[in-house]
């Protein structure tokens, strides 16, 4: 079966552990769009694994990883991660393969992602200012390097030559940093010559996969409302997030999708800018004195608030998502009272649909249905029916109102603390 895992919220549910989880019983897994703008923590026992490039399942034995053609690769820092895994025990060779047509991202990319942010000034978007929307503009524009011009150092250096030249006269316009193209060709061609064993085709071995029955899993970074498209644009990431980016991004055909997993928190959270209906200080103040809710890439504190059907059932909806993979339960162990938001007030109308205009987002206020709380440890309840009733009666409201059933539940950050209903 091949399964398509999408965030329903804005990035951050926990996407990397279930992958880690969902990892024994498939053959691969895929990663789609994005780029080391994310970040998934896997715990395993006494260990701790930030990835953010390299799909999570790498942490898996014997299992096929692929880094597709809808991603944007940083190849320094992707160096840097291989090598940080294999320095822990974990193989890569062999094992991961990165789509030779995918675009690479450049040191002018993270000063034009700086420079855009700082002079923005009030309407800051709240990026991790690593070049990643300057990259998929190049790809856009057609101005862009792929992974397989690290294959051709003349071409690449050539190709360097050109763009820094036009880039470096913007950032002069702009008072902007400017890259030496010496500089990044030396840098690069070193990280070519690590990367060579992983770039392929490929969109080959996908379907060498499908062909020989393997099970593949689809992983996306971020989540559905920093979409391009339907997210709470323009404080959004630059490629889809929802579940049909994961074939644009692959070269997997819509109908060897077999399976949509949603992940979502227990609550809601979002990094960066924009308007967020059900944001709680209180709710932040408690999680962050927990030591929980700061960013795995940038180490930000994210910002909380109590969860949003609204939005969930709207991904729920768009993603064509089957089945429900909750994390972070055990967060809300410590509150009398929590909250669920079912709808939206807007100019005096009750609304079940997050509007397209950020304006009217942000005049939003949340309607909430409210639960009475557990207060009581579930990191160690690894059945369903060893929750207590409160937090089973949460849990089932969250299904309904969302739309889909709930197969996952995680009441932990370890691989062993994730279970199924």
């Amino acid at each position: 079966m091949n399964t398509v895992l999408v965030g329903s919220q804005w990035g951050d549910e926990g996407k990397g552990k279930i992958i880690d989880f969902l990892m024994e019983s498939h053959d691969a897994v895929v990663r789609s769009q994005g780029g080391n703008n994310a970040g998934h923590t896997v715990e395993i026992g006494s260990e701790k694994f930030v990835l953010h490039l390299v799909p999570s399942g790498i942490l898996r034995k014997g299992k096929t990883c692929i880094i597709g053609h809808g991603t944007v690769i940083d190849p320094v820092s992707l160096v840097k991660e291989i090598n940080g895994l294999e320095s822990r025990g974990v193989k890569t060779k062999g094992r991961l393969f990165v789509s030779d047509r995918a675009h690479v991202v450049m040191p002018y990319h993270r000063n034009l992602d700086a420079g855009r942010e700082t002079a923005a000034k009030g309407k800051m978007i709240g990026t991790t200012k690593r070049g990643i929307g300057p990259t998929y503009g190049d790809k856009i524009a057609r101005v862009g390097l792929r992974t397989h011009d690290l294959l051709n150092i003349p071409l690449m250096e050539e190709k360097i030559k050109e763009r820094v030249s036009e880039v470096n006269q913007l950032c002069r316009l702009k008072g902007w940093k400017t890259v030496s193209a010496a500089a990044i060709i030396k840098e690069y061609k070193a990280a070519a010559a690590v990367l060579k064993p992983y770039i392929c085709d490929t969109i080959a071995k996908i379907h060498g996969l499908l062909e020989n029955k393997k099970s593949m899993l689809f992983e996306g970074a971020q989540g559905t409302f920093l979409d391009i498209d339907c997210g709470t644009y323009p404080y959004v990431t630059s490629s889809n997030t929802t579940s049909g980016g994961a074939c644009t991004g692959s070269g997997l055909p819509p109908n060897a999708v077999k399976n949509v997993i949603g992940t979502l928190k227990a609550y809601t959270t979002r990094v960066g800018e924009g308007p967020f209906a059900t944001e709680s200080n209180l709710l932040s103040d408690l999680l962050h004195e927990m030591g929980r809710e700061f960013g795995a890439t940038t180490g930000r504190a994210r910002r909380c608030g109590w969860f949003d059907a609204v939005l969930v059932r709207f991904a729920t909806r768009i993603n064509g998502v089957t089945e429900l993979a909750l994390t972070n339960l055990d967060g809300l162990d410590q509150l009398k009272e929590i909250k669920l938001c079912v709808a939206y007030r807007l100019n005096g109308k009750m609304i079940h649909y997050p509007p397209a205009s950020i304006e009217q987002l942000a005049r939003c206020k949340p309607v909430y249905k409210t639960f009475k709380g557990w207060q009581k440890d579930t990191s160690q309840c690894l059945q369903f029916g060893r929750l207590p009733i409160e937090a089973r009666t949460y849990l089932r409201a969250i299904e309904e109102f969302s739309g889909a059933k709930l197969s996952i539940i995680s009441v932990g950050p370890r691989r062993e603390q994730t279970f199924f209903p």
